[in-house]
């Protein structure tokens, strides 16, 4: 199956369902079925004061390598840097799996929003603030995402 037809798949089996909350608006670049955009809405704090617009890049030869996942929305976790990049495992090259699905990531982003992995940071100043000083580092993602995040859908 070809990238596209396993990702026009994908998309439509993601729009069926609905009845995830903690993403919505999921739909591909008006360009290129290999690009998703994709508006995050966690449920715990500190980031359910805000939502988060991702942007999901499939390579051709997707499902066999896997896509690159971007915070476009800034937010302060310890797993994304400063560019949006994510650290996850599931993405990462050496765990990938082709029947992994976009479901499947976007669950484990999630995941990791509401459950930061400080053991495997991207900004490690923010990962130790995580780990000694936890109700600082709450407090702090907190307002950042109040200044930064986009307003959650009603």
């Amino acid at each position: 199956m070809s990238a596209s037809r396993r990702l026009t798949r994908e998309l439509a089996d993601l729009l069926e369902s609905g009845k995830k909350k903690t993403w919505c608006n999921i739909q591909a670049s008006d360009e290129s079925i290999m690009v998703w955009k994709i508006l995050l809405v966690p449920e715990r704090p500190p980031y359910n004061k805000g939502a988060f617009r991702i942007e999901v890049n499939f390579p051709d030869e997707y499902p066999f390598q896997p896509p690159k996942v971007i915070f476009k929305t800034k937010i302060y976790h310890p797993n994304i840097d400063e560019k949006g990049l994510v650290c996850l495992p599931i993405i990462n090259s050496d765990n990938w799996k082709p029947t992994t699905s976009t479901e499947k990531i976007l669950e484990a982003l999630v995941g990791i929003l509401h459950e930061p992995e400080p053991e495997h940071p991207l900004r490690a100043d923010l990962a130790e603030e995580f780990v000694t000083d936890h109700k600082k580092f709450m407090k702090t993602a907190e307002e950042f995402t109040k200044k930064n995040a986009e307003k959650r859908p009603a």
